[in-house]
């Protein structure tokens, strides 16, 4: 069967990326090239997100704000106004069905309750065993037990309060069974003893307590102490009175049940299991409307997920990574629609990384070589964007060469041609003139041979010498000199390849530099700016291509302060002492004698940099520049389209 191929019109291409990774990078190249380092970039692409998703600071955000509307729904000491407002509704019942008795009985009950603590802990505790003769009072004074030991155990272990809506023993023997087996795992397990098999057998037996349905013991002690962890800042947040007051409450409620001592093991168990939640610190909850014990602490437990969530979105500590943003903490705090962004972006990433862009450096992600080729083709387009069309070109040199490049086209040889023999065309004319009949030796006369023409183009030397000293970072010029660097690298590796170029960056000292130092290169506040080191340098380079022609490009935003002493240490001076300046230009006076040409890119127009780089070109017969800003890339390559074909200019040229 014939097969046909062309355009894929069922839809979505099944073999698309999943995302335009390339806008991707080339967004991250946008940074790069205006100074950020990759990190920085990747960082800032994770914060920014990309077309048709939100970024880490979008999570953030929403983050934030969840927490500000938490902050502000409540205020905690909400189960002491219940527990305050049953006990006076048990009072003034009492009181009531006291008054008419006559009895002296009841006149001494009424003392009893008239001589009750301030204190709301110690008046529920004074009035454990006190005979109620109003049976509302009564019901009233039952539902403060009910309501504390709900509100804990609901705050411990979320859903609790429907479980215990109509407590009866059997129940409240079954919370004690359940506490106490589990304190039991959690035992084992501090001892290395626990399975997988006995989480089971505790989840068949007490599931029904548990409806988020943990898979392991490990998801069931991360949410029974994220919540002891709330509720401990719940009490922390209180006042020292409401504190005291609550505590002591719980503890009657809990010691009536019988569940005091298990619940206190729990804690310490918890505690244990996972200290580094924040088990201390004070919550401010600026709400109108009381939020009671168990209300207050998911609140709590809801905010330490929200400012976690919040710190790991900013991403700004050492070894940072989206994988440390838990996609189960994005589903508690903000829902699936947050998590379905945060895994846009870890796919991003990984993309990234199997499209081999990113490659894992020592000190975290960095762009691979096959990235940073991206990157210096990106500069380039953007070079050649600028430059005017027409009377710029290859500035070759037709003429025979073995190292030259091959056309395509062949032609007969002469005597004297070095370049390879078209071995198929000599065959061919052998044959076409007769000499290859069946069985026949094919015999070659000189007339049959051909060679491939090639086209041989002028090499160059170029040594870029680019400042980074710490003014090109202040002036904003960094951004532009790495852009121009990058591309007149991927235009000579490219386009150029029998050119030889490196890049010298200098500033108290000079040190060859490749495209990836450029790119990943660190401000620091030196002092200096060590042209005489860089020229020593580019001459060293000069050296090892002879037959080269030799170019020197010079970018820099201000003139020489620091030169190397006879002891091999930069020596620093501003204003530049009159040794930096001589040995400047007799650095120049050598790359001018070994034929170089010094063309200078001023980034600054300060007279004393103007002064020194025209004296320069007097002495080498170079050319000085002062493009205007955006221009660099465009005068540096044009320059060096130029260079390469060995036409050398003096004098000067200024650019506002």
């Amino acid at each position: 069967m014939p097969f046909r191929y062309g355009a894929w019109h069922g839809g979505p291409d099944p073999l698309e990326a999943p995302y335009d990774i390339r806008r991707a990078l080339d967004e991250m190249g946008d940074d790069v090239l205006a100074g950020m380092s990759p990190r920085s970039a990747l960082s800032r692409l994770m914060r920014q997100g990309t077309t048709g998703s939100n970024g880490l600071e979008a999570l953030r955000q929403r983050a934030r704000r969840r927490a500000k509307e938490l902050r502000n729904s409540g205020r905690l000491n909400g189960t002491l106004d219940q527990v305050r407002e049953l006990l006076d509704k048990a009072l003034e019942a009492e009181r009531a069905a006291l008054f008419p008795d006559p009895d002296d009985l009841a006149r001494m009950a009424e003392a009893e309750l008239d001589n009750l603590p301030e204190d709301t802990a110690r008046a529920v505790r004074d009035l454990a065993d006190y005979q109620w003769r109003s049976p509302e009072a009564a019901q009233a004074y039952q539902e403060i037990s009910e309501l504390l030991r709900s509100e804990v155990l609901d705050a411990q272990f979320a859903g609790m309060r429907q479980a215990l809506s109509n407590p009866d023993p059997q129940a409240m023997q079954a919370i004690r069974e359940m506490m106490h087996d589990l304190n039991e795992m959690l035992d084992a397990d501090a001892r290395g003893e626990h399975t997988q098999e006995q989480f089971a057998d505790f989840m068949d037996k007490h599931g029904e307590f548990f409806p988020e349905n943990p898979e392991n013991l490990a998801e069931l002690v991360d949410s029974l102490a994220r919540r002891a962890a709330a509720a401990e800042r719940l009490m922390n947040s209180l006042s020292a009175e409401q504190r005291a007051e609550l505590g002591e409450l719980m503890e009657q409620a809990l010691a009536q049940s019988g569940l005091a001592g298990e619940m206190s093991r729990l804690q310490q168990s918890l505690r244990a299991a996972r200290p580094d939640l924040r088990w201390t610190g004070r919550e401010r909850m600026n709400g109108d409307q009381p939020m009671g014990y168990a209300d207050g602490t998911s609140a709590l437990s809801e905010l330490a997920d929200l400012d976690e969530l919040a710190d790991l979105a900013l991403q700004d500590y050492p070894g940072a990574s989206l994988g440390d943003i838990d996609e189960e903490l994005v589903q508690r705090a903000l829902g699936q629609g947050a998590v379905t962004d945060l895994e846009q972006l870890k796919r991003i990433e990984q993309e990234l990384r199997r499209q081999g862009y990113l490659d894992q450096g020592g000190e975290g992600l960095q762009l691979s070589p096959k990235a940073l080729r991206r990157l210096g083709s990106t500069a380039l387009r953007r070079v050649f964007a600028q430059l005017e069309s027409g009377g710029r070109g290859d500035h070759d040199v037709r003429d025979a060469g073995a190292a030259g490049e091959i056309t395509g086209a062949s032609r007969a040889w002469q005597f004297g041609d070095e370049q390879p023999l078209d071995v198929v065309r000599t065959v061919r004319n052998a044959v076409l003139r007769g000499e290859g009949r069946s069985g026949a030796r094919v015999r070659f006369q000189p007339e049959d041979f051909e060679v491939v023409e090639t086209e041989r183009r002028s090499s160059a030397a170029v040594a870029l010498l680019v400042d980074m000293s710490y003014s090109m970072e202040l002036r904003g010029s960094w951004g532009e000199a790495k852009t121009t660097a990058l591309a007149l690298h991927a235009l000579v590796t490219m386009k150029y390849p029998q050119d030889a170029i490196e890049i010298i960056g200098f500033a108290d000292y000079a040190r060859t530099m490749s495209p990836r130092d450029l790119v990943d290169h660190d401000w620091q506040a030196v002092q200096g700016t060590n042209l005489q080191h860089a020229l020593m340098l580019a001459r060293r380079h000069l050296d090892r291509h002879r037959d080269a022609e030799p170019v020197i490009l010079v970018i820099t935003d201000g003139e020489p302060t620091a030169h190397l002493a006879p002891d091999g240490f930069s020596e620093f001076s501003w204003p530049p002492s009159d040794e930096t300046i001589a040995a400047t230009l007799a650095e120049v006076e050598r790359c001018t004698r070994r034929g170089a040409t010094i063309n200078v890119f001023m980034l600054d127009d300060e007279p004393r940099l103007v002064n020194f780089m025209h004296e320069v070109g007097q002495r080498n017969g170079g050319r000085v520049f002062l493009p205007k800003t955006g221009a660099l890339g465009e005068y540096v390559v044009s320059d060096y389209l130029s260079a390469r074909g060995g036409r050398r200019r003096g004098g000067s040229r200024r650019a506002g």
